[in-house]
């Protein structure tokens, strides 16, 4: 098994990224599909939730609706800081849970992780660190035209992340996705020939 951190800024097309990278045979572990789990009902951080923030987070269906959270703690440190507190163990406990599966496998595993850290390589075990990245109005214009956001909404998200240049100080390996998707396939091709000699170096290095 050879283990891939993925990340990269909000807008950067990290998702474009994971699926092409699904298509030419990886599997993908997602922090944000796995955040949607453990916050569901029932989930390990369903209840946490609905004590910390109150019935005011449910949907009418009794999910938790979770852009309005997200709304609610943007701009409050000590409300995020809660968040993440209740959900960052139980997803990262997750994701390590369907890592540890494929043990054995031979798989190229992707983990798509959002706000991946340093420390990350140990405790979830990377092989290697891959960074998403393109210029900051780049990623600003997706963001208003693909999601809908209201410019000073994008661009206040993008201002709350790390920079570019600390991002790509931890990659191992940076894909350009600042132009089309026919480009960032190329990028990916690139890319893929290069875990391929990196899987080949792991295979022979003394365990």
């Amino acid at each position: 098994m050879f283990t891939i951190g993925l990340t990269g800024g909000i807008g950067a097309g990290k998702s474009a990224l994971a699926d092409l990278l699904v298509d030419r045979g990886a599997v993908l572990i997602d922090a944000d599909a796995v955040a949607r789990e453990v916050v569901a009902p029932g989930g390990p951080a369903y209840q946490a939730m609905l004590d910390r923030f109150g019935p005011g987070i449910l949907a009418d269906d009794g999910t938790i609706d979770r852009p309005s959270v997200a709304e609610m703690v943007f701009k409050d440190p000590p409300a995020l800081a809660d968040l993440n507190a209740i959900t960052h163990p139980a997803i990262g406990i997750e994701m390590l849970e369907r890592r540890n599966a494929l043990e054995g496998t031979g798989s190229v595993v992707v983990l798509a992780i959002p706000l991946l850290k340093a420390a990350h390589r140990e405790t979830v075990g990377l092989d290697a660190v891959v960074v998403v990245d393109c210029p900051v109005e780049v990623a600003l214009q997706r963001l208003v035209d693909q999601r809908g956001m209201a410019r000073a909404d994008a661009e206040a998200r993008i201002a709350a992340q790390i920079s570019r240049d600390e991002r790509v100080a931890e990659a191992d390996y940076v894909v350009d996705n600042s132009s089309t998707l026919e480009h960032l396939a190329g990028e990916v091709d690139r890319l893929w020939d290069w875990v391929a000699a990196r899987r080949a170096e792991h295979r022979a290095s003394p365990a």
